[in-house]
């Protein structure tokens, strides 16, 4: 009886773990870690590594929590979402809002240990990591709004090292934006005849599938030119150019696993390919700010 609590509590985190694909955070913490780096110019100190982390940790499970509890509704009429844990019961609408209000006290914590300028952005952020979940009611550029709601992470990871958002941390963050914006494309793509009935607003639904291929392939071109463009300006060196190198390839190889007409490979070129491109990011600008 001693160990029922306990056990309930873990199974309950379980839920929450999976309720907000706590995995996913390999998107766009490599890309934070990046940013931190890049404005340390090496190593940054313990502290702000444990903050920054603990910061990401706790703004993409605002988003992710408020994601949920804002089309918990939806997803029980489509079939791709109705597994949720929202729709099944097993989580109540009141729990999420919960894990919203927690996530967004250990950020703004978390802004408050690093720096002035992150801790009077954090509610900035905040507001525009919920706020995007509604940007689909509106406008077919919501793929885009979503995109630069994870460029928050590179640009903010910089602002806690050095206290200033540089034009630099600003040209990282529109890299992220390109890429998470393209793939979130193609992923709305499963979506098609879902967004038509129920006057969801997306790319594939404004332009057509065809027209969404070229959308992805077009942002994810500018990320290439993004990234190459950085690190000329920042003037770094062979080890960042073979991450960019990598991570080129890795979106080719991606962009031949789907198409507008067979999106069967579509989970292998979301999750597996895309989280190789930020890592391989990560290890060779570190290896370029260290070597």
């Amino acid at each position: 009886m001693t160990l029922a609590a306990p056990l309930r509590g873990l199974h309950k985190a379980h839920l929450f773990i999976q309720a907000v694909r706590f995995e996913h955070t390999l998107f766009a913490l490599p890309f934070a870690y990046l940013g931190m780096f890049l404005a340390a110019g090496g190593w940054p100190t313990w502290e702000q590594f444990a903050w920054i982390t603990i910061a990401m940790a706790g703004a993409r499970t605002l988003a992710m929590a408020s994601n949920r509890l804002i089309h918990h509704k939806e997803d029980a009429s489509n079939p791709r979402t109705a597994e949720r844990h929202l729709v099944k019961g097993t989580l109540r609408p009141w729990e999420m809002g919960a894990l919203m209000v927690v996530s967004l006290g250990v950020f703004i914590f978390a802004a408050y240990q690093l720096n002035t300028l992150t801790l009077i952005l954090a509610p900035v952020a905040a507001v525009y990591v919920v706020a995007y979940s509604y940007a689909k009611y509106y406008t077919w550029s919501s793929h885009l709004i979503l995109g630069w709601a994870d460029g928050i992470a590179p640009a903010g990871a910089w602002i806690a090292v050095t206290g200033s958002l540089d034009p630099q941390a600003v040209l990282l963050a529109a890299s992220v934006a390109f890429w998470i914006g393209g793939f979130d494309i193609i992923y709305s793509c499963q979506d098609y005849e879902f967004d038509g009935k129920y006057r969801i607003q997306s790319i594939p639904r404004r332009f057509g599938l065809v027209g969404a291929f070229w959308w992805y392939r077009g942002l994810h071109l500018l990320t290439v030119a993004s990234l190459v463009a950085l690190g000329v300006w920042m003037e770094l060196g062979v080890f960042y150019f073979v991450g960019v190198g990598i991570a080129t390839a890795l979106l080719a190889y991606e962009h031949t696993l789907v198409k507008p007409s067979d999106l069967s490979k579509l989970n292998r070129a979301f999750f597996t390919v895309n989280s190789y491109v930020a890592v391989a990011l990560l290890v060779f600008t570190i290896l370029e700010v260290l070597l």
